[in-house]
């Protein structure tokens, strides 16, 4: 399959018309079946046919539907059927919410043919930052798209194979596309190929609207590779730049915070903050409050982890650290606990919310509930050594010593400072009256801070800038 994709792409980069009805044959035989009739459709319209047409007949259920919709709309488009295709993907809009993808390479199109202004007026608001390229309507173009499209839909899913397959070809049919090169190298990274995902960044040039998203991505791959010193001065350097743009800055507070640096992280994220020129951001605020709740200083800490979630109510991770900070301080139990189910609804299989969930339980006496969340939990992340305790823990309250121990034992192994001595108590000594609390500042950033903060608000920031870069 990954053969034909990349056979097809050089088919139709050539314009070779046999060899790429060979590799549709191959791929109509395969799972990527419904990509079939949409190329042939856009080679249609090449030969001067109705793409249209040939879409319609096609099966538009299940997966291939959206694929199939998206298309139809941009060839209305390509055969100067402008206000159908608008409606389209107003249409599509009103059901998808906002496809940023779809717009832009609409947007795309009706520059191709002529249609600047309403280009613009299709990416509204988005406009003054989206550079529209220029391209050249047919199947090439086409394909591009729907291999891109494919792609990211697949980025983060297990299937780096045939994701890289999906951007190589797409840089085939489209050697511009930034975007695409930023996939391929997250892709190549998932795959363990480090030096060719800095290769593929290495070739992002620095007028693109991606250059400033390919940096960042750089920096990560050489902190991949063990490479911690250099990535963090990396980091400092682009920062320090003139012309940084904030996900320079808060890329480098990110890697402050995961090197124990959080004064030095409080500052960069303060000024960052100060800097905005838009909407304030909830993960700045949520990395404000980190600082300080680590070094247990919480009345510095709520104020912005509440901003967080003001700013962001509907983000998992801000919900999971104000709840877990609020139920395992004792300070506001049920508002925690409330946050904490919010959390959980939205994000069920994430073991540290699923964590936080269960030992807010835990914390007010329902172990019943707490313990199959709490287990759940470390069958997700089986290294987590705050999860472990947490569930030895509750194992020791209902009578289960044995597990318990075991529990704290796995615990132990992932353990550092004042909780491996923690554990070691409990080893010893089971769960007393006077073992010391479980949970403060600086275990809440183990699991939430270095991890989770790094994953959403350094790699969302990134996606926000690749949606700038068509």
């Amino acid at each position: 399959m990954d053969v034909a994709i990349l056979d097809l792409a050089e088919a139709l980069r050539t314009g070779n018309r046999v060899m790429a009805g060979d590799a549709l044959g191959k791929l109509g035989a395969g799972p990527l079946d419904f990509v079939v009739p949409i190329v042939r459709a856009w080679m249609a319209a090449d030969a001067g046919g109705d793409p249209v047409a040939l879409l319609d007949a096609a099966r538009t259920d299940g997966l291939a539907r959206r694929y199939i919709v998206e298309h139809r709309a941009l060839l209305l488009i390509a055969t100067r059927r402008t206000d159908e295709g608008l409606a389209a993907i107003r249409a599509q809009a009103a059901l998808d919410g906002e496809p940023q993808d779809l717009r832009t390479t609409a947007a795309m199109a009706l520059a191709a043919r002529g249609q600047r202004s309403a280009a613009r007026d299709l990416l509204g608001e988005d406009a003054a930052q989206t550079r529209i390229r220029k391209v050249r309507l047919g199947a090439a173009f086409g394909a591009s798209r729907l291999f891109a499209r494919l792609g990211s839909d697949l980025a983060g899913q297990n299937a780096e194979t045939l994701t890289i397959a999906l951007m190589r070809a797409t840089l085939l049919l489209d050697p511009a596309d930034d975007r695409s090169r930023l996939l391929l190298a997250e892709a190549l990274k998932a795959d363990g190929a480090i030096d060719s995902a800095l290769a593929t960044l290495a070739s992002v040039p620095s007028g693109s609207p991606a250059y400033a998203a390919a940096q960042g991505e750089r920096i990560r791959l050489i902190q991949a590779r063990g490479e911690e010193k250099v990535a963090l001065d990396s980091a400092a350097a682009r920062a320090a730049l003139p012309d940084a743009v904030p996900g320079d800055r808060q890329l480098y507070a990110d890697m402050l915070v995961e090197a124990g640096r959080d004064a030095e992280a409080a500052t960069v994220y303060a000024q960052l903050l100060d800097r905005r020129d838009d909407a304030p951001d909830w993960t700045i605020h949520l990395q404000l409050g980190g600082a300080p709740g680590r070094a247990g200083r919480w009345d510095q800490a709520l104020p912005h982890l509440r901003r967080a979630v003001e700013l962001g109510p509907n983000q998992p991770v801000a919900l999971n650290y104000l709840g877990y900070a609020l139920v395992d301080r004792g300070q506001d139990v049920a508002a925690g606990r409330q946050l904490l189910e919010r959390a959980s609804k939205l994000r069920p299989d994430d073991p540290s919310i699923t964590d936080s969930l269960g030992w807010s339980y835990f914390r007010t006496g329902d172990n019943a509930r707490a313990l199959p969340l709490l287990e759940r939990a470390a069958q997700g992340n089986p290294a987590s050594a705050t999860i472990n305790e947490h569930l030895g823990d509750a194992y020791w309250t209902a009578g289960r010593r044995f597990e318990a121990r075991y529990a704290w034992r796995a615990a132990a192994l992932h353990a550092e400072g004042e909780q491996q001595a923690r554990i070691a108590g409990k080893l010893a000594n089971g769960l007393t009256r006077n073992s010391p609390k479980v949970g403060n500042g600086v275990e809440t950033s183990r699991w939430l801070g270095a991890r989770a903060q790094r994953r959403v608000a350094a790699r969302d920031l990134t996606d926000q800038q690749r949606m700038a870069a068509p």
